[in-house]
């Protein structure tokens, strides 16, 4: 196993993978570890993850430089998620006993109430495009709640994989706890399929989600899935445009274009249509591209060679149905896999930009005539993720969000994010289930009733 730096094209460090034994004796590991750790006091493992906390905040630095090389996010960003994952360890060493207490409810028995066990082993299957905050987002509810973890990162991120692992190492977790794996596909289905294993969590594409949910329920196994977004960004007529355009603008290219929750559909009133996209032309072209560990560049490559071909055949075939290309869409000649910000216009409905989810620095630009429609073009979609509407009359936005969007998350006024303190996940094809939050540490735990007479 072994990535290729996408800024330099050039391959790193080499990782042997697992053999079905190691697989096995790994799984074993874990489970004997469960049978400690679902013993072990939270407040224990509160000083743990705390210790987590402060390991990723004292090597920020280097693991942000593996994450940049890894996957091409500049060096800020890299820097950024670090400190996110610290946050999300802090927060649930804060919060988890108080999520996890007894619930009391009131019935015919003298005492009755709901408690929260954890199940065992949880088996994650985690994606590259965030490769520490995806796994520290499931990881620091799942070991609070007193379960054991095994990971399978993406095979192009081998070093994110190791540094985790010795992010729990360096704090003090007992062996067995956090567990990595470098496998295939084909081994992956037999760790879901292993009887000690209690429950599957996967960030990724739809069709790996769609696949991971068939094995996963052929065996009875609960899972989580988040899962590809395309979401809407309605920009009303009575939007704060400098706000709007320096939002929308910073969600699209945010991870180099390579996040489920950016913008990625501007829909917006013909009314206006024109000022936004002077607005957004000039707001993307003050973006500049290239080396991710430069201070001073904003985009960093895409993750790989096929991801940013694919990416502009999907911006080729948009244009060749109708639409039209004001900014970028060509490859640029040079080294590394780079794309530059694009904006597509006049995209209709059965085009590819206005069909699929485009993983880049790609913006898709829809006019409609009024709110209605508005609403109508951002829910016309597979996916249901997340969705921003921006207007000065934020109560109506509010309402707009909370009862018309059909997404997860839907924000006013601001660009959709994930936050420890609320759940954060999908619908349709976008997945289902929950992280964070006190949601997400209640994903994987036997809710159980305990009934005294």
């Amino acid at each position: 196993m072994q990535a290729i730096n996408p800024a330099t094209e050039q391959p790193l460090k080499e990782y042997q993978n697992h053999t079905d034994e190691q697989v096995i004796a790994t799984i074993e590991k874990a489970n004997k570890a469960f049978k400690d750790w679902k013993e072990t006091p939270v407040a224990y493992k509160a000083e743990l993850m705390k210790k987590a906390a402060d390991v990723l905040m004292s090597e920020k630095s280097a693991f942000a430089r593996i994450m940049t090389d890894e996957m091409g996010k500049t060096l800020k960003e890299s820097e950024a998620e670090v400190e996110k994952c610290a946050w999300v360890c802090e927060f649930y060493a804060e919060h988890a006993e108080e999520f996890l207490k007894d619930e009391i409810i009131e019935s015919d028995a003298s005492k009755s109430y709901v408690s929260h066990q954890p199940l065992g082993i949880v088996f994650a299957i985690m994606p590259w495009n965030y490769p520490f905050w995806q796994v520290f987002r499931f990881a620091a509810p799942s070991l609070m709640a007193g379960n054991v973890a095994i990971l399978k990162h993406a095979p192009n991120v081998p070093g994110c994989a190791e540094a985790i692992a010795s992010v729990f190492e360096k704090a003090g977790f007992p062996k067995g706890v956090f567990s990595k794996l470098f496998i295939s596909n084909e081994q992956a289905s037999d760790v879901i399929e292993h009887r000690d294993v209690k429950a599957v969590t996967l960030t990724g594409s739809t069709r790996a989600g769609k696949e991971v949910a068939k094995q996963a329920g052929a065996v009875l196994k609960k899972c989580v899935l988040e899962l590809g977004g395309s979401d809407p960004y309605i920009i009303l007529e009575d939007a704060d445009l400098d706000l709007a355009i320096e939002t929308t603008v910073a969600s699209r290219l945010k991870n180099n274009g390579q996040s489920c929750i950016s913008a990625k559909r501007f829909i917006v009133p013909e009314s206006i249509k024109e000022e936004v996209e002077k607005r957004l032309v000039k707001e993307m072209k003050s973006y500049t591209y290239g080396d991710p560990t430069n201070d001073e560049t904003d985009l960093g490559p895409l993750v790989g060679e096929k991801y940013r071909d694919q990416l502009h055949d999907q911006v080729k075939r948009t244009i060749e149905a109708g639409a039209k290309c004001i900014i970028g869409g060509e490859v640029p000649n040079m080294k590394g896999y780079y794309y530059p910000p694009t904006i597509l216009t006049d995209v209709k409905k059965g085009m590819p930009a206005y069909e699929e989810e485009l993983f880049g620095p790609v913006a898709t630009v829809i006019s409609v005539k009024d709110e209605e429609e508005a609403i109508k073009v951002a829910n016309d979609t597979s996916y249901g993720l997340g969705g921003a509407i921006f207007s000065r009359d934020v109560k109506r936005a509010e309402y707009l969000a909370a009862n018309k969007l059909e997404a997860g998350s839907c924000f006013v006024n601001e660009m959709v994010s994930s936050d420890p303190r609320l759940p954060f996940g999908g619908i349709n094809e976008s997945g289902f289930g929950r992280e964070l939050s006190h949601h997400g540490i209640k994903e994987f735990v036997n809710v159980k009733t305990v009934y005294v007479k």
